[in-house]
């Protein structure tokens, strides 16, 4: 379309100036008023009577050429105008090669990634929604959409009182949902996946975001939050081996992670969840076959996971304070109230990530992982292994895994085979200061979902 625009566009920018050029040459090549407009000390120029008429006459004309002229030349500015933003898409397209290139910054604007907040009945919202504020570099860049379920009339109140901050949409079907006998103590749980898909498709069909950070009413966020997804969002884009960006490592208490490693990332098998980050296309992939219930787990199912992987941080991003909720507490007093939420900001956006592609970093772990000795639990707990690691416990079976985990603390549950923070049946974490990866045979292969 642009090309075949481009003739007309030259040809307004020939007729803009053929035009003026003529406008001036026809007023320079008018009659000379000279005699009109002599000295009156001249015979005949008297200064009033005929010549005062004749004088007025030509005034009068000079007046109208001038209005002609000043209301042709508006119209033609209006003309330029046209051309130039013509001209301005036509080389953005490729039309036009600039005199001089530009930047990236200067060819694209910064991504606008939404922060999704799915809420219902508990007014603590407000934590949550203080920290995203606080902690928030540009409202622009970083729109909150909350999207209240439940109808939660004192709840609603408090997402109300951000104002402008924010926008809130409801929810609009709050209507008991038809399940099976024995689930009926779970219907919080089909609610919530039916508001997910509702929520979801307002971000991505209504809004038309490219992209979304999906957190729940309990969570708070660490000072970098927002420097991390934007760090990672072009990644999660790019990388077809990758499905979603997560703030959260389930093993990351107090103890178990290193506070001097807050910049360091994870590729994982186990969908994280708790503050997320997914695409518009993986959600066109899964809202046809958007679950009726229990969504979290669905996603960790090898049809939905595909092989793919996410990214999850040494130390977490987010930090959940709900202990009540339809899953009345569970892991929240064993394990969720001791994770660590980082507090020191990492400049994730002028760092070198390459290490996370997938082939760089698949290599680098397996020397890593397999080149550590095999030691036992009881090694690792005597205190009499010298260095900082990392050291290597082994397993082949989910209930070895479980025994190894129990033992060292860390969480025991696998999803469709995979553990909790794994990355090819590998779990790293600290244990006594010292890195350790409880991990199957060399030569693994695939998870066996056999093992849940």
């Amino acid at each position: 379309m642009l090309r075949k625009r481009s003739p007309l566009i030259i040809c307004g920018a020939f007729i803009f100036v053929a035009w003026n050029v003529i406008l001036i040459f026809v007023l320079m090549r008018r009659p000379s008023t000279q005699g009109a407009l002599d000295s009156p000390d001249e015979p005949g120029n008297t200064g009033d009577g005929a010549g005062g008429g004749q004088f007025g006459n030509i005034m009068n004309e000079v007046m109208r050429v001038a209005n002609a002229f000043e209301a042709e030349l508006d119209s033609q500015k209006k003309i330029l105008l046209q051309i130039q933003n013509h001209w301005a898409v036509w080389e953005n397209k490729g039309g036009v090669t600039a005199a001089k290139p530009k930047s990236q910054a200067e060819h694209s604007a910064p991504a606008v990634i939404p922060i999704l907040v799915i809420a219902c009945n508990r007014v603590t919202v407000k934590r949550c929604l203080d920290k995203l504020i606080e902690h928030r570099p540009s409202a622009e860049l970083y729109p909150i959409i909350v999207s209240q379920d439940c109808g939660h009339a004192e709840t609603s109140d408090v997402i109300a009182s951000y104002g402008s901050q924010l926008t809130h949409i409801k929810q609009p079907d709050l209507s008991d949902i038809s399940v099976p006998p024995q689930h009926k103590k779970f219907q919080g749980y089909y609610k919530i996946s039916r508001h997910y898909r509702w929520a979801l498709n307002q971000v991505f069909n209504t809004f038309s975001y490219s992209s979304v950070v999906a957190v729940e009413d309990d969570l708070e966020v660490a000072p970098d939050f927002f420097e991390y997804f934007r760090a990672l969002n072009p990644i999660l884009k790019s990388d077809p081996t990758l499905w979603c960006v997560s703030a959260w490592n389930d093993n990351g208490r107090e103890g178990f992670v290193d506070p001097g490693k807050a910049s360091l990332l994870y590729r994982t098998d186990f969908f994280p969840g708790l503050g997320w980050m997914l695409t518009k296309d993986l959600w066109a992939e899964l809202e046809p076959k958007w679950p009726a219930s229990f969504w979290d787990d669905w996603m960790r199912h090898p049809d939905q996971r595909r092989d793919r992987s996410c990214i999850r941080p040494e130390i977490s991003r987010t930090l959940t304070f709900g202990r009540k909720g339809v899953s009345l507490g569970q892991f929240y007093d064993k394990y969720l109230r001791f994770i660590k939420l980082n507090s020191e900001f990492v400049p994730f956006t002028k760092m070198d990530l390459s290490y996370l592609e997938k082939k760089k970093y698949d290599e680098s772990f397996e020397k890593e992982v397999y080149s550590a000795p095999v030691v036992t639990v009881e090694d690792l707990q005597s205190g009499k292994l010298s260095g900082s690691g990392p050291f290597r416990v082994q397993y082949s079976s989910p209930d070895r895994f479980k025994t190894l985990a129990r033992n060292l603390g860390v969480m025991d549950d696998l999803k469709s085979g995979v553990p909790r923070a794994g990355y090819r049946g590998v779990v790293s974490f600290l244990s006594r200061g010292k890195r350790v990866y409880v991990a199957p045979p060399a030569g693994w292969s695939q998870y066996d979902p056999s093992w849940s």
